[in-house]
């Protein structure tokens, strides 16, 4: 265990870690107060990522143990693709149903996701490379990094063990901020409504395996699933 200057330097870094996991928060959030005419804008709809990965960097070149405080050691790879894969499956099943079937029975386009960057793209970038970065990125930004800091800060509050508790305000926060990414909402319009189940799921799963190989496989093959029945139905 960590004692004197060693503690209090890890301390500071963790509380430094939170403070700049509030960053991208609040800019996201921050956005929907605009005027629409700077919502519009590609570069401000982005910068809440760009703040969250400026943050991730900054943390990481202050913390040691990077890799098992995002939870990417390797003896963790095995059980993360197995688990990930089954999750994706799942979700990307559920999911497309929701996207094919029930929103269009709601009265929702959805044809508009052809004429998405994602739509847009050949198959052949999308599925796997394209993909696979994104959620790579993706779940090191929302799980890894964001919802990593805001559970220690909880756990902090509680007086608790971060390993131990599920940290529910963390987990709501960072699913909220995930399905209100202005870049999300922006290419997916009312479907950026799945993102916040899909955040509260990956982040639990995150909460209690501290497992973040899970997630990263989860979400690249649910995206594939949608994609390709997508594709298929309406391509």
């Amino acid at each position: 265990m960590a004692s004197g200057p060693d503690q209090l330097a890890l301390n500071h870094a963790s509380t430094m870690g939170a403070a700049l996991a509030l960053l991208p928060i609040g800019s996201t959030f921050g956005y929907y107060w605009l005027p629409a005419s700077f919502q519009e804008q590609l570069l401000i709809q982005f910068a809440p990522q760009l703040l969250a990965y400026m943050g991730l960097g900054l943390w990481a070149t202050r913390m040691s143990h990077v890799q098992a405080q995002l939870g990417l050691e390797r003896k963790k790879l095995r059980g993360g693709f197995r688990w990930g894969v089954m999750t994706g499956l799942l979700l990307g099943a559920l999911n497309a149903f929701i996207i094919l079937a029930l929103y269009p029975s709601l009265g929702y386009d959805i044809t508009f996701l052809m004429r998405t960057p994602h739509g847009q793209l050949p198959i052949f970038l999308m599925v796997p490379w394209v993909i696979c970065g994104i959620a790579l990125f993706v779940e090191l930004n929302f799980r890894g990094f964001l919802l990593g800091r805001l559970a220690g800060l909880e756990s902090h509050w509680r007086g608790a063990d971060s390993s131990r508790r599920l940290a529910p305000l963390a987990l709501a926060v960072s699913a909220f901020t995930f399905a209100f990414d202005p870049f999300l909402v922006n290419t997916f319009q009312h479907l950026h409504w799945i993102a916040l189940w899909d955040g509260l799921i990956w982040g639990s799963i995150w909460l209690r395996t501290r497992n973040l190989y899970i997630a990263i496989v989860a979400h690249a093959i649910e995206v594939m699933v949608m994609y390709g029945a997508v594709r298929t139905a309406i391509g």
